[in-house]
């Protein structure tokens, strides 16, 4: 039902302090006490006082139970009125709290589905990748999508935004990509161009998202990539580093836009690093940013890990730097030529 008892531990000096072990005034509330009176005066309630009006205002009549412990029945006054409509806003509060946390789990589950479940096996690649997001969900994406005959193609990208709605964009990119995965291999210029207009035609115009597209195929071990306003891959062959970045604008904010397609070798040995502004942003308790020098440090320092052992040592040595908070999705991915 809807009654509900409060047990309160009296004070010093509360009017009840001197009554320890006997029966405190447990009050009965109802909209209408002069017909809740008749009623169970009918049905035989010991009624001690007729309904009347005391200081506080409203309705008030006293009756005892059988073992002659006293009771109140009260009308809604005001403050009465008041407060339950608070509590019935509070009620409501939590129950919303309750359903959004659940809708906020559930998104999470799904999101987690769309990162890959397994690793791609191609010959003489070692592949890894990890994505620690700052919130429930978020924008953070990274995809390994096999092609067919010993190619491989790997994104990593970063919706523009936090929360439920950058994570709607990013489950849109991820089907994109899947959608037109057979075209990948041969022209994977065209694809963008077509992510892109449908981004732009069904996002609104503050919407976009940054992108690393790598095509690679162990035949030849040439690796075709575009870098739509990504930060650069980076390409360690032995102590030299190369910066993978083509001058590509973001995707979904122009509606006219190209591509520019750019090649790199891997030679055994070689170890492809894709990532997110969250690891070289992510800042320190002094504010300063981890950076990528560090990046550069770590990798030369722990490149002999296999890929997934190295993506998810950058993304624990970047959590551990900064320390008790996360402030940006964190995404790693690794290729070695092995």
């Amino acid at each position: 039902g809807t009654a509900r008892l409060a047990l309160i531990l009296p004070a010093a000096g509360f009017v009840e302090a001197g009554r320890p072990g006997q029966s405190s005034l447990i009050t009965f509330m109802t909209e209408d006490v002069e017909a809740k009176y008749r009623e169970w005066s009918d049905r035989g309630v010991k009624f001690t006082s007729a309904p009347h009006t005391p200081e506080w205002g409203g309705l008030f009549c006293q009756f005892e139970d059988p073992d002659g412990n006293p009771f109140g029945l009260a009308g809604f006054n005001e403050v009465a009125q008041a407060l339950e409509a608070r509590r019935k806003a509070e009620q409501r509060r939590r129950e919303e709290q309750i359903l959004a946390a659940r809708e906020l789990e559930i998104a999470q589950q799904v999101q987690a589905r769309l990162l890959p479940q397994k690793l791609p096996v191609i010959a003489g690649l070692d592949c890894g990748g990890i994505c620690l997001q700052a919130r429930s969900v978020g924008g953070d994406y990274y995809d390994f999508i096999e092609l067919g005959q010993g190619r491989l193609a790997v994104v990593v990208s970063d919706v523009a935004g936090k929360g439920i709605g950058a994570a709607l964009l990013m489950a849109h990119v991820q089907a994109s990509f899947h959608h037109q995965s057979v075209r990948i291999a041969d022209h994977p210029e065209e694809v963008l161009v077509r992510i892109n207009r449908t981004l732009f035609e069904s996002t609104e115009s503050r919407s976009y998202v940054t992108l690393f597209l790598g095509e690679y195929d162990s035949a030849s071990g040439c690796l075709r990539f575009a870098n739509c306003g990504h930060l650069p891959g980076l390409l360690l062959h032995g102590d030299e580093v190369r910066k993978l970045s083509v001058a590509n604008t973001v995707i979904g904010l122009f509606e006219s836009w190209e591509c520019s397609i750019a090649e790199s070798t891997m030679m055994d040995g070689d170890v492809l690093v894709l990532y997110t502004d969250g690891v070289t942003e992510a800042p320190g308790p002094s504010e300063e940013e981890f950076g990528e020098v560090r990046l550069l440090e770590l990798l030369r320092k722990k490149r002999a890990l296999a890929a997934t052992a190295l993506a998810e040592e950058i993304a624990n040595e970047v959590v551990r730097f900064s320390g008790a908070q996360q402030f940006d999705d964190i995404t790693v991915v690794v290729l070695k030529k092995i």
